[in-house]
């Protein structure tokens, strides 16, 4: 399967999961197996020679993506939760959301002083959550290669959130 192949598999939900928002539903994509590998693989192929040390994903769709990526690169999973979800000491960073606001955390100890991290999600909406997860990374030390999306609103602006990180999307929309 193409990458424009998977625009079909793409749902919009409108008023979701509040009234004014359309929602981009991937579970279309998700439940079609050769569109999940085709994702997964671009993923890998793009980011195999570049030298990461994990792959941090963004809970919960950004989960299903970065930890195929991670298994398959042979590299550390890192996930970023919501707050109160991960069990031992954590860093927290709070983001606005296009219909209210949000924080994202992760382990103390999941980002080590030059660690080069993917951070992989489903979706780039306004980037606030992205920016979150990048601010953890950098605050612990780490260096973001890229932020990388299976899906890009490019109508949200949330490229132009992120500053001067390397920002990768499959599809855009």
């Amino acid at each position: 399967m193409k990458i424009d192949d998977l625009k079909r598999l793409i749902r919009d939900i409108p008023d979701f999961p509040r009234r004014g928002i359309l929602f981009r539903d991937i579970t279309p994509a998700l439940g079609d197996p050769e569109a999940f590998a085709t994702i997964c693989d671009a993923f890998v192929e793009r980011y195999r020679e570049l030298g990461i040390d994990s792959v941090a994903g963004i809970e919960a769709r950004g989960f299903l993506f970065a930890s195929v990526a991670a298994y398959l690169l042979g590299l550390p999973l890192i996930p970023l939760r919501k707050p109160g979800k991960l069990p031992w000491k954590t860093v927290s960073r709070a983001y606005d959301l296009e219909y209210g606001t949000a924080a994202v955390e992760m382990h103390l100890d999941a980002v080590k002083r030059g660690d080069r991290v993917l951070i992989i999600d489903d979706l780039l909406a306004t980037g606030g959550t992205a920016a979150a997860a990048a601010a953890l990374v950098e605050g612990q030390g780490g260096t973001v290669v890229e932020l990388a999306f299976a899906i890009e609103l490019s109508e949200l602006g949330g490229r132009n959130n992120l500053g001067s990180r390397p920002v990768f999307s499959l599809i855009t929309l």
